[in-house]
């Protein structure tokens, strides 16, 4: 009997992808944590003024009415918002991701959760996940400048596959 293995290796090819000095946030936080990242946005109001804000359903909403920053207001996480911020991501249209989940709240929308971290790792986005990291971001220099950073470069990727089919 003769047993024949197909291997497929998986090589991802990158390029270099600038993030402006103007940033595009997407701005995300479960329902425990929507007072926290109002309050975070207010206590940084003045350098989140300078970048494109977007946010999912209520938490955008909040943000807005309680900050007087504009936010591009999407759907509601679990209605679609989360997703709509992973796809924003792998279009090159979201920078920097902020999102205060909280880690003791049960989610029936759980895989969407996972699903909009991986796609920001895949995308190598800076994320926070809570505060104190949220803070450190924002302080970093590089916040406030270009920033260079390797992306997938799907282009080439999707070539090669076709290529060899």
């Amino acid at each position: 009997m003769v047993v024949i293995f197909l291997v497929y290796t998986y090589v991802m090819y990158t390029k270099n992808t600038t993030i402006n000095a103007q940033k595009r946030i997407a701005l995300v936080a479960h329902d425990n944590k929507k007072a926290e990242i109002v309050a975070w946005v207010n206590t940084n109001k003045a350098a989140l003024s300078r970048h494109i804000l977007y946010g999912t359903g209520t938490t955008g909403a909040r943000i807005e009415q309680e900050t007087g920053l504009p936010v591009n207001k999407l759907l509601s996480g679990p209605m679609g918002g989360d997703q709509q911020i992973g796809a924003m991501i792998t279009d090159g249209q979201v920078d920097l991701l902020i999102f205060l989940w909280d880690p003791f709240e049960p989610l029936p929308h759980d895989p969407d959760v996972k699903a909009l971290l991986r796609i920001a790792a895949v995308w190598n986005i800076p994320v926070a996940c809570n505060r104190a990291s949220a803070d450190f971001l924002i302080s970093s220099p590089l916040f406030g400048q270009a920033y260079s950073r390797e992306t997938p470069d799907y282009q080439r990727y999707l070539q090669a596959r076709t290529q060899t089919c």
